[in-house]
């Protein structure tokens, strides 16, 4: 190898070795790694740049603001109760979700599909007390396992279709045994494997995916409760739900108190019980989770001040204590809203002395020195009179409320942007750009909320993976480890048809796909060439080895997707990735020469 090959690889064992051994954040280290490249020229500085401006790269920026458009719409969340409901377990989560974006990925780009569940994930994990870290690696992995059981699944298998057709083009005559690659030439392969690899998920994945801290887990700090009441809407979400379904089981952070008709009639409490419109819930709830429990769709606060007029898409929650001179003070929250008030306040929940109050919110006198949570319009920030009535007002981050008069909007904007991808009208860069762009002009979002929709730091890593694919082939590093598994394959069919898979695996992982395609498709044809059999069973690993990344979290687009919002450790990737990709890699070998003949 050429000294830059060494450069290269002696960077790419650093990166790796910050990855695992480190707390840094991989963006940092992946943009330290690239900068070393360009430093030592490994490639010219073009090429090493090319990752941010890549159009996969750039798809999966704009596919984010898609996504929060159908998250912020609440279209996400009405088809997650559809598919998946709240589950009682991981394995349950696993076996309602994983099958469905398994069969999606098939015929649709994956990338959207896993933007989109991202988010129904995040939310899972809240209301069906779930861990995340053991859904958000099942997610990807499913998705690329779907991903390559047809040939519009991936974009390396329409790589290598394309190659297959160049050759055949050529009319060859020396070249082995080939044809076109058809539609559905990789699922009598991937169909098995993608089951056989799901399967392994669920039952393992207990003892291999990784789990949630124990302090996050069991240790309860002391925060401040409030009581909370809700009314149910009763045109809402909510109607015919059971308490159950809802999420609304006893935990130690969000705790359903009483159920009362409309009548002021307790109910006893059973979670099977279906609610009702205009029924109220009492929570006692800490502030971190009540935000979580203001959001949630067909809920409405039961207490007013004053009544807010506008769209409560636009509102806001607040934290406040109520001041001494407040001219709620000795009043009765049922003898409110008090006449000509300036404020227009949705009183959402109430603690005194850190505690939630006793008995019905209605029936509370309100006291100096009570914390109250609010829901209030921009107005409120703005009144002369804030610091009288209130103190310490601030305002509760990360809560917002869904768009829900734009659901059906999103979901049309959506379904025309898969559908003009999968009819080949446009690319997916595309139809991603004109989709966020209808979501923004039909008001599914604003800019501030497609803004922060998108994780920087994800493509930012992304970027600089593409880059650092440029050092490693220009420098010659790809070829060397190429040619490697060019000697490793001898003359046995089964040992070269090995050889190649695992070839296209590895580059998969740790260069890039389009590279395992490009670099292993000549090793392959002159190996079939030189035994004398049919090119197809090697054309048929190669797409599912360039297609099966699961040992770096590098080594596919919804991997590095996942990375950031499942808080993962590079190694987590390994444990579970390595023995799922020994076991495709065993049913792959073994199934492919029964469907493709030598």
């Amino acid at each position: 190898m050429s000294h830059e090959a060494w450069m290269t690889l002696i960077i790419l064992i650093g990166m790796f070795a910050f990855l695992i051994k480190t707390r840094l954040p991989p963006a940092a280290i992946f943009m330290g790694a690239l900068t070393l490249a360009i430093t030592f020229k490994l490639a010219p500085a073009k090429e090493l740049l090319h990752g941010f401006s890549n159009t996969g790269m750039l798809t999966i920026g704009v596919l984010y603001i898609v996504a929060s458009g159908m998250y912020s719409t609440g279209a996400i969340g009405m088809i997650s109760d559809k598919l998946i409901g709240l589950p009682k377990s991981i394995m349950g989560a696993q076996i309602k979700m994983l099958p469905p974006v398994a069969v999606a990925s098939a015929f649709l780009n994956n990338t959207p599909i896993v933007a989109m569940m991202i988010p129904i994930i995040r939310d899972l994990s809240r209301t069906a007390k779930l861990s995340a870290k053991r859904l958000y690696i099942p997610l990807s992995f499913a998705s690329i396992l779907g991903g390559a059981c047809t040939l519009i699944g991936t974009a390396t298998n329409l790589m290598l279709a394309g190659m297959v057709a160049d050759q055949l083009a050529k009319n060859d005559a020396g070249a082995p045994a080939m044809r076109a690659i058809q539609m559905f030439d990789p699922a009598f392969v991937a169909i098995p494997v993608t089951i056989a690899g799901l399967l392994f998920i669920m039952v393992f994945g207990k003892w291999l995916l990784p789990k949630e801290k124990s302090f996050e887990e069991h240790v309860i700090h002391e925060k401040r409760h409030y009581e909370a009441e809700f009314t149910v809407e009763k045109t809402g979400h909510m109607v015919g739900r059971t308490l159950r379904s809802a999420g609304f089981t006893h935990s130690v952070e969000c705790d359903l108190m009483m159920v009362t008709t409309e009548h002021n009639q307790e109910i006893a409490l059973d979670f099977d019980y279906e609610m009702k419109g205009g029924e109220t819930l009492t929570f006692s709830c800490d502030i971190d989770h009540l935000p979580d429990l203001w959001s949630i769709f067909g809920l409405l606060p039961t207490n007013t001040i004053q009544k807010i007029e506008s769209e409560r898409y636009t509102h806001h929650l607040v934290e406040a204590v109520i001041s001494p001179q407040s001219s709620v003070v000795g009043r009765r929250i049922s003898e409110l809203p008090i006449p000509k008030s300036p404020y227009k306040i949705w009183l959402v929940a109430l603690s005194r002395n850190g505690k939630p109050v006793k008995g019905r919110l209605a029936d509370t006198c309100l006291e100096a020195g009570d914390d109250v949570v609010m829901e209030v319009d921009d107005a409120f920030f703005h009144e002369p009179l804030n610091e009288t009535e209130f103190m310490l007002t601030r305002r509760l981050r990360g809560a917002h409320l869904q768009r829900t008069n734009r659901a059906i909007v999103a979901s049309v904007i959506t379904v025309a942007m898969i559908t003009f991808v999968t009819m080949g009208y446009m690319s997916m860069l595309n139809a991603a750009l004109l989709a966020s762009g209808a979501m923004l002009l039909t008001g599914c979002m604003t800019m501030k909320e497609a803004a922060n929709s998108i994780s920087y730091s994800t493509l930012a890593v992304m970027a600089a993976a593409i880059g650092l694919e440029a050092a490693v082939s220009g420098t010659g590093l790809a070829h060397t480890i190429a040619n490697i598994l060019d000697s490793l394959g001898g003359g046995n069919p089964f040992v070269a048809l090995a050889a190649v898979f695992i070839g296209a695996m590895f580059m998969s992982n740790f260069i890039a796909h389009a590279a395992a395609v490009a670099l292993m498709f000549p090793i392959a044809l002159s190996m079939a060439s030189d035994m004398g059999t049919s090119f197809m069973p090697f054309a048929v690993v190669i797409m599912l080895g360039a297609s099966y990344s699961f040992i770096s979290p590098t080594g596919y687009q919804t991997n590095l997707m996942v990375y950031g919002p499942g808080g993962y450790k590079f190694t987590d990737f390994f444990i579970i990735g390595i023995p799922l990709t020994i076991v495709v890699c065993v049913l792959t070998i073994l199934l492919t020469p029964i469907f493709f003949s030598f």
